[in-house]
């Protein structure tokens, strides 16, 4: 949907409701989760889903919710001026939750290679994004970033004021971004939130990122690919456990804060795809999960891994609740019925080569 579509032909905008929730990128991964606990558990607030509907993204993960009289979906482009000025306007947007994001940076280096998509996209639509919601004065601007944004370690745990160290285009992207949302707290005064999560899995990630790319893999008979080592270890986190973090600092979240949205549950890329090869194929022995595993030449600047403090966030009630076999479970089954939810998911498991440049 272009700017002139939410003008005069634009269907009546719904009245009656306490508040009007932006999200972007809701038809991705994490958001779509936040989307439908929002219009389930707000049924007296707007939902309006803004994505642009991008290779990862799909409305079948808002199918629970499509006909609910307190969500809708418009399709646009975060970068697009004066498109975002005209959403703002007619919309009237109390408060926004910014997901919308180029992501990738695994076996596809899609980060690498794409250097300036990444920045054109997470950072100038990010800049478009937080000045349209400081011109229509809204009450609360959540910024959705990464861990990544750290830079790998093995020996520290990073808590909010630890400094940026980012190491690949993805995290530097999403650390400038960060900076532009948090110079309106600093100059303005403008209510901006900044969040960094640890990995999250469950049902609706496009199958590029490690654990449904494994899941995938395995249920068609094809091997996991462990990049190097695989001793990279990663913090994981069920989807509904970040999307209830995420309706907790958009009801308790103060102005001007970072939070780590973390957990204690960690373990390295091969231990994962052990596991994985364990529950789907059953293997009974060390040889036998071996088979399906194929290692190949390590990414560029494969951090080690993001410990984080996550203090702030149980300071204000927040706990993870699903435990890494249940989510687990979940993920696969779900994976099992649903691979075709994207047209292109099949292209997501090719084989990619390493991209040599890497600044």
């Amino acid at each position: 949907m272009s700017g002139g579509l939410l003008g005069a032909e634009a269907a009546p905008r719904p009245s009656g409701f306490l508040k009007r929730i932006l999200v972007t990128g809701g038809a991705g991964f994490i958001a779509s989760h936040v989307v439908v606990s929002l219009v389930e558990k707000y049924p007296n607030y707007m939902i309006i889903n803004l994505d642009k509907l991008d290779y990862c993204a799909s409305l079948k993960n808002l199918e629970i919710v499509s006909e609910k009289q307190n969500y809708k979906f418009v399709q646009g482009d975060i970068c697009e001026t004066s498109f975002i000025k005209e959403l703002f306007e007619t919309e009237k947007i109390d408060i926004v939750l910014h997901f919308a994001a180029q992501t990738h940076v695994g076996e596809h280096y899609l980060s690498f290679w794409r250097k300036l998509e990444f920045n054109y996209v997470n950072v100038y639509g990010t800049y478009i994004l937080v000045g349209a919601a400081y011109a229509a004065n809204v009450e609360k601007f959540i910024y959705v970033s990464t861990d990544e944004v750290y830079g790998g370690s093995c020996d520290k745990e990073f808590d909010e004021s630890s400094p940026k160290q980012p190491t690949n285009p993805y995290a530097t992207s999403k650390a400038a971004a960060e900076c532009f949302v948090q110079s309106y707290w600093e100059r303005y005064q403008f209510p901006v939130v900044i969040t960094r999560s640890s990995n999250v899995y469950g049902p609706h990630q496009f199958p590029e990122k490690v654990i449904p790319k494994f899941i995938a893999l395995l249920q068609q008979n094809r091997k996991c690919c462990i990049h190097g080592s695989g001793l990279q270890r990663r913090n994981f986190l069920y989807a509904s456990d970040v999307a209830e973090a995420f309706l907790t600092i958009m009801k308790k979240g103060q102005p001007g804060e970072i939070y780590n949205i973390g957990s204690n549950f960690e373990m390295s890329i091969v231990q994962l795809a052990k596991e994985l090869i364990h529950l789907i194929k059953n293997t009974s022995s060390e040889a036998e999960t071996e088979y399906w595993m194929d290692y190949v030449k390590d990414r560029p600047t494969n951090d080690f891994g993001y410990p984080m403090n996550y203090g702030k966030m149980y300071s204000l009630g927040w706990r993870p609740k699903v435990p890494w076999k249940e989510g687990i479970k979940k993920t696969i089954e779900w994976y099992q019925d649903n691979f075709h939810n994207w047209k292109n998911a099949e292209k997501a498991l090719e084989p990619f080569p390493i991209a040599e440049e890497t600044v």
